[in-house]
């Protein structure tokens, strides 16, 4: 999520959603419609609002509280209904239903603060806040059962990744793939797939990074926008945390944490790799099928949802990419892939 100071400029769909939003809240007798504020946006169609809470309905529910505004022809907030029960067990911080109108796709939740991750990491505060996030993490993955979440199959991992050559190398390269370069990715994805696939599973939030985390007073981080959650890789909340498309760390820091979240997680029974260089190197190619799909998705943004500053995050994902795929043969086609098609693309075009 990106913090905004100002009101969204509103389409006329979106100005009746908010005149919708205000009535619904009128009902609830438990804030003041009228305090309506932004409080943050994300990549999707969702909006979200902070609201000041009665005087009478104040303590328990803080002095303010959280509207999703989740629009039901592009969003379901079901999911994210159902998340919060799993995740939000002893220990870990998610934000509390407050109310629900599902058929509106409005949802009133407890407000988890404005200070992110992004905003306050610093080289002396890194170690305590990943520690903490860590974690929570593994309280997450604790409590882990097949059947609960959908699960991470291959189709959907194979169909992230096609979301590179469709969006990152096709629409903002301006490159067609070759029938032999096209066989070179395809045997990158498969390297990725098959170690990936032979990952024990776990609860995956999908998107356990810095912008999605809150420095919170008490039982830190907090934790949003788990909806797209699933049954999948152990590995994937590891490198979307400490392999942040937002922020970056030396590898020598990474490994550091990887390493103590490996020996927390084995002491705690979760199913790692009991070696711990294979462990890396799960990481690493679990990292890698995450920065391809993100490749193909801010471009996306770019280009179809008029969402130009992803963009500027393009350059960190690949120094990720190009660096862990020089490191195993199977993965370094992808890098003499790359530099043909940045080598010889027209000049980018970025919509703004």
């Amino acid at each position: 999520m990106s913090l905004q100071s100002d009101l969204p400029c509103a389409s006329a769909a979106a100005d009746a959603r908010l005149n919708l939003l205000r009535a619904w809240l009128t009902t609830l007798h438990l804030v003041q419609p009228e305090t309506i504020r932004p409080a943050s946006a994300d990549a999707s169609f969702r909006r979200y609002f902070r609201v000041d809470v009665l005087p009478s309905s104040q303590g328990a529910l803080g002095r303010t509280l959280i509207v999703m505004d989740a629009p039901p022809q592009q969003e379901d907030v079901r999911p994210f209904i159902q998340v919060a029960g799993v995740f939000g067990v002893k220990g870990v911080s998610v934000p509390s239903i407050v109310a629900q109108n599902v058929a509106q796709g409005f949802l009133l939740l407890s407000d988890l603060g404005s200070r992110t991750y992004l905003q306050h990491l610093t080289v002396d505060t890194a170690n305590a806040m990943y520690t903490e996030a860590l974690e929570a993490l593994i309280k997450i993955q604790l409590q882990s059962q097949p059947g609960v979440l959908p699960e991470y199959d291959r189709a959907k991992l194979l169909g992230e990744m096609q979301l590179f050559p469709q969006w990152y190398i096709g629409q903002h390269l301006g490159h067609t793939l070759s029938d032999v370069q096209t066989a070179q990715l395809d045997g990158v994805f498969e390297a990725l797939l098959s170690n990936i696939l032979a990952q024990q599973q776990v609860y995956v939030h999908r998107d356990y990074h810095s912008r999605n985390l809150m420095l919170i007073d008490e039982g830190n981080p907090g934790i949003l926008d788990f909806q797209d959650a699933v049954f999948g890789p152990i590995t994937y909340d590891l490198a979307s945390l400490l392999r942040d498309a937002y922020v970056q760390w030396d590898e020598a820091t990474v490994l550091d944490w990887v390493v103590r979240y490996w020996q927390r997680a084995k002491q705690l029974g979760l199913p790692v790799n009991p070696d711990i260089d294979a462990f890396y190197r799960d990481f690493e190619f679990m990292g890698m099928q995450r920065h391809l799909k993100i490749l193909g998705i801010f471009c996306r943004l770019n280009y179809r949802d008029g969402k130009a500053l992803y963009l500027n995050d393009l350059p960190l994902v690949l120094d990720y990419v190009r660096k862990a795929a020089n490191r195993y043969a199977a993965l370094k086609p992808l890098v003499r892939l790359l530099d043909t098609v940045e080598g010889t693309a027209p000049q980018v075009r970025y919509t703004f």
